[in-house]
């Protein structure tokens, strides 16, 4: 089977390493810094879509938005992964599935760059055929096209796709692929409200259903 991850809220937990870049850049426009409830709220669409939120939530000027996207990207790159943690479980799943011969990918809407540097720092970069930034293609989740891409790099098999957010379902339900939802990511929305296969809190119950399929 070729199983493609998510990476912010399903492969790690990297709010508090979001929020702290975001807060950095918001300090330089001498403006209050976020919490981490809102921080959540504002991840899933990238970057840049995150800077806006955070701009509008503190009434910082919109022409300003290229500039402050680049002082929150190179506020991430010194510190992408100081707070953040992988999810518990997924140590022992992901070179499992590989053993058991799985391909594996990845597709985010975080740039390229950090994904890789973050996937470096856990050790586990080697264990994916396929890494999809959000700045591979021209277009980025919920648009289907980087989801699949990231499946004609893996090449034949079925097709299953791990996330955690509304983005991600959306994204899913748009390339006609199977989709997991990991509960305890950033999702904002009930569960039941997403499109979805398997709904699973612990990498233990996404094991056993690839396993049974």
């Amino acid at each position: 089977m070729n199983i493609v991850f998510d990476l912010d809220g399903t492969l790690i937990d990297s709010a508090p390493d979001i929020r702290a870049a975001a807060n950095v850049m918001l300090a330089g426009e001498g403006a209050a810094p976020l919490d981490m409830a809102t921080t959540i709220s504002f991840i899933g669409n990238g970057i840049p879509k995150l800077v806006e939120r955070a701009m509008r939530a503190r009434d910082l000027p919109m022409a300003d938005h290229a500039r402050l996207t680049q002082a929150m990207l190179e506020a991430y790159d010194k510190n992408p992964a100081t707070l953040t943690r992988l999810y518990d479980g997924l140590e022992a799943l992901l070179p499992a599935l590989r053993e058991d011969g799985h391909r594996l990918g990845v597709c985010t809407n975080k740039p390229l760059a950090p994904t890789r540097q973050i996937l470096d720092i856990f050790g586990i970069t080697e264990l994916f055929d396929v890494i999809i930034g959000g700045d591979t293609l021209t277009v980025k989740k919920p648009d289907p096209a980087p989801l699949l891409a990231a499946y004609d790099a893996l090449g034949e098999g079925g097709r299953l796709y791990v996330g955690d957010s509304e983005v991600d379902a959306e994204t899913a339900e748009r390339a006609n692929v199977t989709f997991a939802l990991f509960t305890e990511g950033y999702r904002k929305v009930p569960v039941e409200k997403l499109p979805h296969e398997l709904a699973f809190a612990d990498f233990s119950e996404l094991g056993a259903y690839i396993v049974s399929n």
